[in-house]
């Protein structure tokens, strides 16, 4: 789990992805094709040529389905580097999406984030994508304030008067009250 500090100015790291695309073989001369992610799968067969060239599209389809996260931690070092075990390096640099198929096995594709130094020394690793470095916000400059003029009003008969047109003369104006509270009373007339 990550948690983002907004007071570090560093970036943090989430863990790079990494996806394992596997022909595996069975006693009655059939194969199956496996994925460390939930994908469907075609059923288990005996035509080992379809299944390894679905394989490879797939392990494809991951590579090309996934952006490159320039946030994202090396998946090589998170596996110990066994990858390039002969040569160890500092993990460093911008992260890298890679394809690792050895031809001579012609069985497993793996998919990952690694870091710049690490995708050099991964044997038959091809780099197919580089993180983009994030986009920096433009600075916000001030909107330059402008008056806009008030929009005219409408002349009104002289037996109506507007409020606004009262108090753009100047004038005040005094409504009456619809409860009839500022009205004076009629006075009831006595004798009828």
């Amino acid at each position: 789990m990550t948690t983002a500090n907004s007071e570090s100015s560093t970036p943090v790291r989430i863990p790079g992805r990494g996806w394992t695309v596997r022909l595996t073989g069975h006693t009655d001369r059939s194969a199956t094709v496996t994925c460390t992610a939930t994908c469907r799968m075609p059923a288990r067969s005996r035509d080992l040529a379809t299944l390894r060239r679905f394989a490879a599209q797939h392990a494809a389809a991951h590579a090309k389905a996934a952006t490159v996260r320039p946030n994202a931690a090396c998946h090589c070092r998170s596996q110990r580097c066994d990858a390039h075990a002969a040569n160890k390096v500092h993990c460093a640099g911008s992260v890298v999406m890679v394809l690792r198929h050895d031809p001579s096995v012609a069985q497993v594709w793996i998919v990952e984030e690694v870091c710049e130094s690490c995708a050099p020394l991964i044997p038959h690793a091809r780099i197919l994508a580089r993180a983009t470095a994030p986009a920096r916000p433009a600075p916000v400059k001030p909107a330059a304030t402008t008056q806009v003029p008030a929009p005219a009003r409408p002349d009104v008969m002289g037996l109506f008067s507007s409020a606004g047109a009262a108090a753009d003369s100047g004038r005040d104006t005094v409504r009456p009250s619809r409860s009839g509270a500022g009205r004076p009373r009629r006075s009831p007339r006595q004798g009828r």
